[in-house]
């Protein structure tokens, strides 16, 4: 099982078919396949094959799609890099991977400069949107994405078999101990995912999928190859904004989505949000942080579909459960029916998930006791690029162990109740503390830190800091602020810093956060909401 089968699939069956509407350019699955095959020419004229590492930096766009498929079918292993992060972050990215090509878009021209005066593996940059900057540290001429096209045949070269446990894409996330993990998917993970979400979904030709999460993010990647299988459309707008969403909604009349609550809440404050036709809608979903019940009910009541929330970690392709509703449950008051959908969800198709006590036991189905999730299956990750020992730490006799404390319940219904790691999910992006904390060390001024999630109503989580100065040392909050985002990625900021004399200890001397975190979310059902 490969990707290749899905692009077959869709050129085959639907040549005709616009399968791709990204603002003013249209392309047949025909015309796609055409750009795709010269892409991957282009991608061999380059001396890239099967296992050699390309990124790509670019908003959402036709391009991103075609660099998907271009790689996925040449065995190129792709790197979809967050452009949000910060230009050392992005080199640290390139280099732990050995990227040999960049795709970037021209919007990014700094950050790319910066990459390649760090990372010796690089050897070329195709711009995508226009002419980029020569780059002379590089080996070879940095060259244009359409002319590049262009000067390829288009027709489909000799391909390479791929296996299903060849490495397709390293998406990666933050690391604990400073150092980011690479999570390795390969053409079966992909595959099977993209496969099996089609009936869970019950995704066809009929559907016209809007990509407006970025597609450097998992939360919405997976839908490049689902839809495409089944021959659907995409329609891309290159970044989320909420006033073009609804108007992109009606023009292109959407049937289905997935995006980070933040912005379906967006979406719904919008002043037109009441302007516009939403009756081809059949489905929003979201993933990627939790939400509120309160929100589902207006997505519900304002856009007239049903709502599903989703619930999955990069290592798993991601989908791990889904709030489907069980047939049975469709007669229920919708009130308990509302309940369910706002859970974590029941596992996905393939998949096993489990959630445990510390002995490896399963929990209750009451809905009251807590364990860890645990799952395996098809789309779980076969572990993190170089790093073997964070590998085995969190991959245990072939489970994977996601650091998510739950409950379940007697029709086997999953529902987030903390997290066992310290990570905050802050508008759909992980953030996790200590790579803050450790950037917070840093400071000449700061004594000792703890750096925790709180909530916030736009956000889901807000990044908050305590900080105990070093004698001598007058900091403010802005300075604090201005010190964390000089190095990483401003959504990984605090948003606020507390200061205090002193942090409260275990009785082993470890810094115990649980005492700082609890009064902001006391009175709260659970610290996930």
């Amino acid at each position: 099982m490969n990707l290749w089968l899905s692009l077959n699939k869709a050129i085959t069956l639907w040549p005709e078919r616009v399968g791709l509407s990204d603002g003013a350019k249209h392309f047949t699955y025909k015309e796609f396949g055409q750009r795709v095959a010269r892409l991957s020419r282009a991608l061999i004229n380059r001396g890239m094959s099967k296992g050699s590492v390309a990124a790509v930096m670019a908003p959402n766009g036709h391009e991103f799609m075609e660099i998907y498929y271009a790689c996925g079918i040449t065995g190129v292993v792709l790197n979809p890099v967050n452009f949000r992060l910060s230009p050392r972050e992005i080199s640290d990215i390139l280099k732990d991977c050995q990227v040999k090509l960049l795709f970037a878009h021209v919007q990014f021209k700094e950050a790319v400069a910066a990459a390649a005066r760090q990372c010796a593996d690089l050897e070329q940059v195709v711009w995508l949107g226009g002419k980029g900057p020569e780059l002379p540290e590089l080996p070879q001429a940095s060259g244009e994405y359409e002319a590049a096209l262009e000067a390829e045949d288009p027709t489909f070269p000799p391909l390479p078999e791929l296996k299903p446990e060849d490495l397709a894409h390293l998406y990666y996330t933050s690391g604990t101990t400073g150092r980011p993990k690479g999570v390795m998917l390969t053409q079966g993970n992909v595959s099977f995912h993209a496969l099996a979400v089609i009936p869970e979904l019950h995704l066809s030709d009929a559907d016209a999928w809007l990509h407006a999460a970025p597609m450097f993010h998992l939360a919405d990647a997976w839908s490049t190859f689902a839809v495409t299988w089944v021959g659907g459309k995409h329609v891309f707008v290159p970044a989320f904004n909420a006033g073009a969403v609804l108007a992109t909604i009606e023009r292109e009349r959407v049937t289905a989505t997935v995006m980070i609550p933040t912005m379906v809440n967006a979406m719904l404050n919008h002043p037109e949000v009441a302007s516009h036709d939403y009756s081809s809608l059949r489905m929003i979903m979201t993933g990627g942080a939790p939400i509120a019940p309160e929100v589902v009910k207006r997505i519900i009541t304002v856009f007239g579909c049903d709502y599903i929330q989703l619930y999955g970690m990069t290592e798993t392709s991601p989908v791990l459960t889904l709030s489907l509703l069980k047939a049975h449950m469709k007669e229920w008051p919708e009130d308990k029916r509302l309940a369910v959908k706002c859970t974590t969800g029941r596992p996905f198709i393939g998949v096993e998930v489990k959630v445990v006590r510390a002995d490896g036991a399963e929990v209750e189905w009451n809905g009251r006791e807590v364990g860890e999730i645990i799952a395996r299956g098809p789309g779980v990750t076969p572990g993190y690029w170089r790093q073997p020992e964070v590998t085995a730490a969190t991959i245990k006799d072939g489970w994977l162990h996601t650091g998510d404390l739950a409950v379940i319940d007697s029709e086997g219904y999953i529902s987030i109740v903390d997290r066992k790691k310290d990570m905050i999910i802050s508008g759909g992006e992980n953030v996790y503390s200590t790579e803050v904390e450790y950037v917070l060390y840093e400071h000449p001024g700061v004594l000792e830190c703890a750096v925790f999630g709180i909530p916030d109503e736009v956000w889901g989580e807000a990044v908050k800091a305590v900080v105990v100065p070093r004698p001598g040392h007058n900091l403010t909050d802005s300075d604090v602020i201005a010190f964390v985002k000089a190095r990483l990625a401003h959504y990984k900021a605090p948003r606020s810093v507390d200061f205090a004399s002193e942090l409260p200890k275990t009785g082993s001397g470890k810094i115990y956060k649980k005492a700082l975190r609890e009064p902001y979310w006391a009175g709260r059902h659970s610290q996930v909401r």
